[in-house]
């Protein structure tokens, strides 16, 4: 098995602080250290592209740049690196959604994957102009899904559902290759959408038993469904030469966490309807103590920023020990950040990749020939 390793573009700013923001809740001030300029974003692609990402990962929301656009100018400075555009699909018609992808996958030469993100925050989507609750926003996602990808097929579709409704549609040119579908929930609405329609279900980054039953839940729901999906996580990562020198590296940002700007946070993520939200709150419960939940599992991050919150900390062959414990569990896809995007970019592209290239668990996507990266700290 040879897994896949994404990366994150900051559309919302990078700092060497962590960035929070996200879930309904603003990017914080450290967002300006570095202003997500299309020259920025376009360094870390490229870095990530050269190191061996297979894509990276866009957020969606007020608080970030928009990701089709972005994807679509920093695209054009790379050549390999494939863009994970999340987008919220009741803010734009399956069939003008369907004809978007298709011309991505044209213009970049096909990749384009989409990450499909329903949205847990009520208030937040009413800012949108959406007022469905969460349970009719994933009924929603799931008529959306069945457009799009019959449109994709190049069908013409006719439907008429309880949220969306089309006549007649279908797309002059398909896309080639059709782009995959990721999307995330932990909800027992969403676990049924996800069965259905995506090809990648994603999880956030929890202890390894508590990915394990999520990965069984999916995996009964798709079967019943006559379905098999793929698995990915999404995790920030922390990695250095030793143990003691990442783990410093997590004490310097959590030092950077203003109290009032924690308890801001904090009580603003409290409002969220997400339950895997709901879930990376209760890893830390708003508390500096503790925060490694498993090991070499770090809930820092989830102190001042919604989604995501937990960080893989330790030495490079920690962190790939790390991976290989999720891969063991059914996890093949790793979407992953850390702070800055640039510098934390290197440090896991020749630190951990190599390693896990040594046992025959990650392959550079450019192959063998064009891969320039080798164990560089090996003792």
């Amino acid at each position: 098995m040879s897994l896949t390793f994404h990366w994150f573009l900051p559309t919302n700013g990078d700092s060497r602080h962590v960035v929070g923001g996200g879930h309904g809740t603003p990017a914080t001030a450290s967002g300006r250290d570095r202003p997500p300029t299309v020259g920025y974003l376009s360094q870390i692609a490229r870095a990530a592209e050269d190191l061996g990402f297979e894509g990276a990962l866009t957020p969606a929301g007020a608080w970030c740049e928009d990701a089709w656009l972005t994807t679509a100018m920093v695209s054009r400075h790379t050549e390999r690196l494939k863009f994970l555009v999340a987008f919220r699909p009741g803010f734009v018609s399956p069939t003008l959604a369907a004809q978007m992808a298709s011309t991505f996958q044209r213009q970049s030469g096909g990749r384009l994957l989409l990450n499909v993100v329903t949205g847990g925050e009520s208030h937040e989507q009413r800012a949108y102009g959406d007022f469905l609750d969460k349970d009719d926003r994933y009924r929603r996602t799931g008529e959306f899904l069945q457009i799009v990808r019959e449109l994709w097929e190049g069908k013409t579709v006719d439907l008429k559902g309880e949220h969306l409704r089309v006549e007649d549609a279908r797309l002059a040119r398909v896309p080639d290759p059709v782009p995959e579908v990721y999307f995330g929930g932990s909800s027992p609405i969403a676990g049924e959408i996800a069965a259905r329609h995506v090809d990648v279900y994603l999880t956030w980054g929890e202890p390894p038993a508590r990915v394990a039953e999520k990965i069984a839940w999916i995996r009964g729901l798709a079967a019943r469904q006559g379905r098999t999906l793929r698995f990915g996580i999404r995790l920030h990562v922390i990695t250095r030469d030793t143990s003691e020198a990442a783990w410093a590296e997590a004490d310097r940002l959590l030092a950077g966490f203003d109290p009032a700007t924690v308890a801001s946070v904090q009580a603003g993520l409290a409002r969220s309807e997400s339950e895997g939200q709901r879930r990376m709150l209760a890893l830390h419960g708003g508390d500096r103590n503790g925060l490694e939940i498993h090991p070499n599992l770090w809930a820092g991050i989830g102190l001042v920023r919604g989604g995501a919150g937990t960080a893989l900390v330790g030495s490079h062959t920690e962190v790939a020990d790390r991976i290989k414990e999720y891969a063991a569990l059914g996890i093949e896809e790793f979407v992953l950040s850390g702070y800055p995007h640039l510098e934390e970019a290197y440090w896991f592209g020749e630190g951990v990749l190599p390693r896990l290239a040594a046992e025959g668990l990650w392959t550079h996507p450019a192959g063998e020939k064009e891969a320039s990266v080798q164990v560089p700290f090996a003792t």
